[in-house]
């Protein structure tokens, strides 16, 4: 089997065509060496975690520039429903789920409701104009009400 060309060592085709069928210890590549102390130094995972920092902070920077404020609100929103099945799912796990139609009207209401105010994330997005042509703002506000207070209706009536 040939060796694979080294993309850092250019070859020419016709020393590609000698060495094809002897493997030489001059066609292996040097590995390079890593000291130690390098990679197990603190300032280096310092450096990566300001690496990160920097990245996560540059793209908290670049949704505050150019996220309209309509689509912030819902996202707002959206990370609270989070926050709340998060805590509604812990309760159930820590304290019990006595009244168990209670706990799962009020589960399914917010993962609902989640789901709908993605639906209306995507729908009112301007970069999503070309996908959804005759649905305006206001439809999709319509229709996110609408089919909220169903939601609802159905969770208020199994919980009994």
């Amino acid at each position: 089997m040939a060796p694979k060309k080294n993309a850092r060592e250019p070859t020419s085709s016709s020393a590609a065509t000698t060495q094809a069928g002897t493997t030489t210890a001059g066609s292996v590549p040097p590995q390079p060496k890593l000291s130690s102390t390098s990679a197990a130094t603190p300032t280096a995972s310092k450096g990566g975690a300001a690496n990160w920092d920097q990245v996560l902070q540059n793209i908290y920077h670049f949704y505050l520039k150019k996220t309209p404020q309509r689509t912030r609100l819902v996202d707002a929103f959206l990370l609270f429903l989070a926050v709340v099945g998060a805590l509604q799912f812990l309760y159930c796990i820590l304290a019990g789920n006595y009244p168990f139609n209670a706990f799962l009207s009020g589960f399914c209401a917010t993962v609902g409701q989640f789901v709908l105010t993605v639906s209306l994330r995507i729908q009112t997005t301007e970069a999503n104009k070309s996908d959804f042509p005759a649905v305006s703002p206001e439809r999709a506000f319509a229709d996110f009400v609408v089919c909220s207070l169903i939601l609802h209706f159905f969770c208020v009536n199994f919980i009994n």
